[in-house]
């Protein structure tokens, strides 16, 4: 068998070990996946895995064991390879036999043919992912991902030819190489083809810096959800269990990175091709394009094992049902409260010294929807913080703190001109065959903060009307239709929705609170700007893991208590008919879970019901108090 350090830098040579051994039983392809499974076990082994988040595809090895913590934006039709096939020898007519698994380009011998006849060959199936990384995933997140990784890598020098098609965004090669990357960018001419320039600038594609040479076809669009994004977008091809896979999951794959060059010379052939003679192939060529990008641009990675993430947080163990991971979460369970109180006391300074909002923005961050009745998804918390400043520093800062506590967020400015000119909604390409994004495709328990402070007046087209009923439905009932021209179909989501707005907001919310500042700061910006600086790294990883950890928790009513809670209810409605209703009821005690959670206490106690109830009587009364000093409904 292969040397130790084999699995990494050549997991093609375990295969092909495994191959030999058991061929022609299908058993190889069940010892390669247990084989891998039980390496990666070993301590911290998933930490010497590369990782394509982290570094830049020319920087890695071809044919080595790579991860990719991405999500899922798109599936391509299932597509077949040759699973076994055999090779002979024209001249002394030897036969062997090869595996087709993990590969894109069949290999043979200098001196062999591939037999295309042969009775050996074994046709399989698999399905590709188009993924990429998850959106909106917060600066801290990436940094403790790469401080924890152990991965040793250089220039890969066999993929050096073809380093002026980078796969990462600018500023990382920038960050690597500065001067080389300098003299590319200013430097390079055209090839023979005259094409080098654009296709080197693929990867702008999504900041908007769309250069278009005559002679080639326009930027490829690597397809983010969010505008700006950063990173590799992957060609994820998938083996086992596939149908378990559905778009917008979050997953971590390993498996063997293709960045074969010879693919870009297949598909530019065949695209050529097929203008000649349209019968020899039914895609369309953007669909070519699309399906096919140049590997430099869109690295395959073949996998032998993927999961899907419960969360994206590096501080907590991946999986938290494991007994090591049990250890970890009751060791911060018992200093839950002291760090409750530091981060209400953090988001009150946020606030402006307001607390009770500060209160409910705490629940809000811990808020997921835990189960769908129907229709109905239990467990959404949109807070509609109103009475914020017309003031962008002020909202701009609030959703700057978030970003620092979340591990996957976006801030939604909602202007006549976003509204108007944004894609909300992923529509189906039919020409493309692809799901083309939108703003509102993100991961699950990804924060969106809506700034409606930003909204003038002005007319909103169709585009717009749209996108403002797509966030609606978001809020109120946590799907997105997405467009596939003949109908539409309906993708479930778990996105937390804070809109900050100056008087009631115009989208619906599960709770208006409005901000009332104990501090009027004579500087905003500088205000603001102190409050992160001030709080100790590690105080601000304790706010991360609460956070996340809290969301992930289970949680449950006692029948006594549920009897209490009804007998409450019962008797405030005898009291006072008009003062509460069903809607109340259920608010209040939806705040009553989350309170409960916040406090480490997966029962409702009697104590955190009245608590509950107190908070929501403190927060009517300053609506109806605001109500009463502007004359008009909030």
């Amino acid at each position: 068998m292969p040397c130790v350090g084999d699995w990494l830098n050549n997991p093609l040579s375990i295969v092909q070990g495994f191959f030999a051994q058991n061929v022609p039983n299908s058993d190889w392809e069940k010892k390669v996946t247990e084989y891998f499974k039980e390496k990666l076990k070993e301590n911290n082994a998933t930490n010497w895995v590369p990782s394509l988040n982290d570094v830049p595809v020319h920087y890695l090895k071809p044919n080595s064991l790579v991860k990719f913590r991405c999500m899922v934006q798109d599936m391509f039709d299932p597509e077949f390879y040759m699973g076994v096939y055999e090779t002979v020898d024209p001249n002394t007519n030897a036969r062997v036999l090869h595996f087709g698994k993990y590969r894109d380009v069949a290999e043979c011998g200098p001196q062999q043919e591939i037999d295309l006849n042969s009775s050996q060959t074994v046709t399989s199936e698999r399905q590709t992912l188009y993924c990429v990384p998850v959106p909106g995933e917060s600066a801290w997140v990436k940094e403790a991902y790469i401080s924890a990784s152990q991965a040793r890598v250089s220039p890969s020098t066999s993929y050096t030819p073809s380093r002026h098609k980078r796969s990462y965004e600018e500023d990382e090669d920038m960050d690597l190489h500065p001067a080389k990357q300098k003299e590319q960018h200013m430097g390079s001419g055209a090839d023979i083809h005259g094409c080098v320039e654009p296709k080197r600038l693929e990867t702008e594609a999504p900041a908007g810096h769309h250069l278009i040479s005559p002679n080639c076809s326009p930027p490829l669009d690597l397809n983010f959800p969010l505008p700006g994004e950063k990173g590799p977008a992957c060609l994820v091809k998938v083996y086992e269990s596939w149908e378990s896979f559905k778009v917008n999951d979050v997953l971590e794959v390993y498996g063997v990175l293709s960045v074969d060059p010879v693919l870009s010379l297949v598909n530019s052939e065949e695209r050529d091709s097929s203008a000649l003679d349209p019968m020899e192939c039914m895609d369309t060529a953007e669909e070519q394009r699309v399906h096919s990008p140049p590997a430099s641009l869109v690295p395959r990675i073949h996998v032998i094992l993927a999961q899907k993430l419960q969360h994206i947080n590096p501080l907590l163990p991946a999986c938290l049902k494991e007994e090591e991971s049990k250890t970890f979460v009751s060791n911060f369970m018992s200093e839950l409260s002291p760090v409750r109180a530091e981060l209400l006391g953090f988001l009150t300074h946020a606030l402006l010294g307001d607390s009770l909002a500060a209160e409910y923005l705490i629940l809000h961050l811990i808020s997921t929807v835990y189960a769908r009745r129907d229709v109905l998804p239990l467990g959404k918390f949109t807070v509609n913080l109103s009475g914020c400043p017309r003031n962008s520093i002020f909202t701009e800062h609030i959703y700057r703190i978030i970003q620092q506590l979340v591990p996957a967020s976006h801030r939604l400015q909602m202007t006549i001109e976003n509204m108007n000119h944004s894609r909300f909604i992923p529509h189906k390409d039919y020409a493309a065959n692809r799901l083309v994004t939108g703003v509102l495709q993100l991961a699950s328990n990804t924060s969106l903060v809506v700034d409606e402070t930003q909204l003038e007046q002005g007319q909103l087209d169709t585009t717009g009307v749209h996108n403002v009923t797509a966030l609606g439905n978001l809020i109120t009932w946590q799907k997105v239709d997405y467009d596939f021209n003949y109908h539409r179909m309906e993708f479930p989501c778990n996105i937390n929705v804070l809109i900050t707005s100056e008087g009631r907001s115009l989208l619906p919310s599960d709770c208006q609170v409005h901000l009332q500042p104990q501090i009027i700061p004579p500087n905003m910006e500088e205000y603001m700007s102190s409050l992160l600086t001030a709080v100790l790294p590690s105080v601000l990883n304790k706010f991360r893991i609460y956070l996340s950890l809290l969301r992930l928790l289970d949680y449950s009513i006692s029948d006594e208590v549920t009897k209490a809670v009804e007998e409450d209810f019962v008797e405030m409605r005898k009291n006072d008919p008009e003062s509460i209703t069903a809607d109340d009821l259920h608010k209040t005690l939806l705040v009553a879970r989350f309170l409960s959670l916040s406090a480490g206490q997966t029962t409702l106690s009697r104590e955190r019901w009245l608590r509950a109830k107190q908070l929501e009587a403190q927060r009517k009364a300053r609506l109806q108090q605001q109500k009463c000093v502007n004359g008009n409904e909030l």
